[in-house]
């Protein structure tokens, strides 16, 4: 992977996945024949998940598997104590036989379990599954049930594909988990033009999140700057890599409002400077410890974090559109590396949904508004071109004030259509067409600051899902997503309805998938019944996903539409109504409560 960085960059070690190999403890010929199989069964499923999984950095997921199958209580607890001493965050339980539960069960309440028993008919994993998850649900600790569709022969090694499903499904979400767990997130100011979601809820992150909160003030950018605290080679290089890649776009200003040459010039060397100093605040920068600035070159250890701007920063400087943008893009003037999740307005809610999407699919992620439903008939009038195809239902105008990640082209590929890649998998040329699909226009009136933001529409045909946490009271955090399609539009047709919100700014036309009930009756029912101005884009289908994690974490979902056979959650939810089961997912989760309340 030339020219790309694979690195931890936060304090802390990568969280790892624990297997634990559960057996009959009986001796005198019972263990004894049961020992291969079931360790067999450990190595398998630890092979297969780190074959198959990274880390959101590009590092290899490892496995730890118990030293000797666990048989009751004194081995649960040695495997607990290997577990604890080698970083493990998530556990999955295999067994290809009936064992005691309440003797072998994995109790530590933090950490999301998954239980897989055999299907096999000689000494069913099946009945100890049933008979674990009835312990696990009476004691209050939610675990997820796979259990093969077919019956397999005992000693068969095979994973079958809907096991392969979901151990994947419940890994990668389980990881998520623990790696936000004792994580920051970074504050770069307050609250921006009064969005309740910058609104820093610290019992949200806290007891929902296991995360922390900083705080900086947007005054420590002017600190940095004028002290000259970022790297100055570094600067020199990221100035010289935007000169040469950052297209300049128009500038719509009005004469009397336009920035001279000389100010523009000096707009890219604020917004390059911010851009570095953002990244040092969030994961630190040993080079500064070199200026003889110790302190501010350990960072705040942030997972993720957001920056104000409007209007305090962007009434006097540059506004933040490049520093925000660069920065959740897969790449810049040091090559192709993993994003940093940055919230636009510091919109903690938005910026934790992001975070969400980048641990569940290793790839950037697009912070837009909300702007516009565009029904047919309303593009008719205003346009006279009829939509087609997939957009024949309407379109959701997604766009934000200014900056979106450049991966949001999409100008990278999969299979020759266009998509949204984890970085490790993002070519150079990828990059380049990212760069030349994006224009860098001069910052609207109302930035009187100046600055520069992107501009670019998001290409045809990308699976996306866009995604939403919200905080009610009384309620608490509270999730919504859809999944659905980008779709361009003629150029005449987009650019009649581009200006009529901002035409220097990002576009994605988003169609969600309708189902025909409920909120995904209409395009405009999802939109409606969209409870922010804030969304976040993730590549890919991921609803599924979203709900397991969000199921470990306790927060109800409130909109989807996830198909019924991508849905996995713990097994007790259906106890909450199986035959309704998005009121279950809310009693479920008010029922057992936060995740590390």
């Amino acid at each position: 992977m030339e020219n790309v960085k694979v690195e931890n960059r936060l304090q802390g070690s990568m969280p790892k996945i624990g297997i634990r190999p559960v057996i009959d403890g009986r001796r005198g010929g019972i263990r004894e024949s049961l020992e291969d199989v079931t360790m067999d069964m450990a190595v398998t499923v630890a092979r297969f998940l780190s074959d198959h999984l990274k880390h959101s950095n590009g590092l290899n997921v490892e496995c730890v598997i118990a030293d000797t199958c666990i048989g009751g209580v004194a081995e649960a607890a040695l495997a607990a104590e290997k577990f604890a001493r080698a970083g493990v965050g998530v556990t999955i339980t295999v067994t290809p036989s009936w064992c005691y539960p309440t003797e072998t069960m994995d109790t530590d309440p933090h950490m999301p379990k998954a239980i897989w028993g055999f299907n096999g008919t000689e000494r069913p994993g099946a009945v100890y599954l049933a008979a674990a998850l009835s312990a696990h649900n009476q004691k209050g600790l939610p675990a997820f049930s796979i259990y093969g569709k077919d019956v397999q022969d005992m000693g068969d090694n095979s994973i079958p594909e809907d096991v392969q499903a979901k151990l994947l499904q419940f890994a990668k979400s389980g990881l998520a988990v623990a790696t936000m767990r004792g994580k920051s997130y970074l504050s770069m100011g307050s609250v921006s033009m009064g969005i309740a979601g910058c609104i820093v809820d610290e019992n949200f992150f806290q007891n929902y999140l296991g995360m922390r909160n900083e705080y900086v003030d947007m005054s420590e950018f002017v600190r940095r700057m004028d002290r000259g605290i970022y790297d100055q080679d570094e600067f020199e290089k990221a100035l010289g890599w935007t000169k040469e890649n950052c297209q300049i776009g128009q500038d719509v200003n009005p004469p009397h409002l336009t920035r001279t040459d000389d100010q523009k010039q000096g707009d890219w060397e604020t917004v390059v400077k911010m851009t570095l100093i953002a990244r040092d605040m969030m994961v630190g920068n040993p080079k500064l410890a070199q200026l003889g600035y110790g302190e501010e070159a350990l960072g705040r250890n942030a997972i993720a974090a957001g920056f104000q701007g409007q209007r305090a920063w962007t009434d006097h400087f540059p506004n933040g559109d490049f520093m925000e943008a660069i920065l959740t893009s897969s790449f810049d003037w040091n090559g192709i590396r993993e994003p940093f999740m940055l919230a636009t307005e510091n919109d903690t809610l938005n910026g934790i949904t992001m975070l969400f999407g980048h641990l569940l699919t290793d790839s950037a992620q697009i912070f837009a508004d909300v702007r516009t439903y565009w029904s047919p008939n309303a593009v008719k009038r205003v346009t006279g071109h009829q939509l087609t195809g997939a957009a024949a239902n309407g379109i959701i105008h997604l766009i934000n004030s200014g900056p979106a990640a450049l991966d949001g082209t999409g100008r990278q590929e999969k299979d020759g259509k266009p998509a949204m890649k984890p970085f490790w998998e993002i070519t150079q040329d990828e990059v380049k067409q990212c760069l030349e699909a994006t224009q860098w226009c001069p910052a609207v009136d109302f930035f009187r600051g100046g600055g520069y933001s992107t501009d670019f529409t998001t290409r045809e045909g990308m699976p996306v899902t866009m995604a939403r946490i919200n905080l009610i009271k009384g309620l608490g955090p509270v999730l919504q997503l859809a999944e659905g399609y980008t779709v361009e539009l003629p150029d005449d047709v987009h650019d009649k309805l581009d200006q009529r919100s901002n035409p220097t700014w990002p576009t994605t036309w988003f169609v969600p998938n309708l189902t025909g009930e409920g909120v995904f009756k209409s395009v405009y029912s999802v939109m409606n019944n969209w409870g922010s101005n804030h969304g976040a884009l993730s590549y890919g289908h991921i609803g599924g996903d979203l709900l397991t994690l969000a199921s470990m974490l306790r927060i109800p979902v409130c909109m989807h539409n996830v198909p019924e056979d991508r849905v996995f959650r713990p097994s007790t939810w259906t106890a909450f109504g199986v035959m309704e089961p998005t009121g279950a997912d809310f009693r479920a989760c008010a029922n057992f409560g936060p995740l590390y309340r």
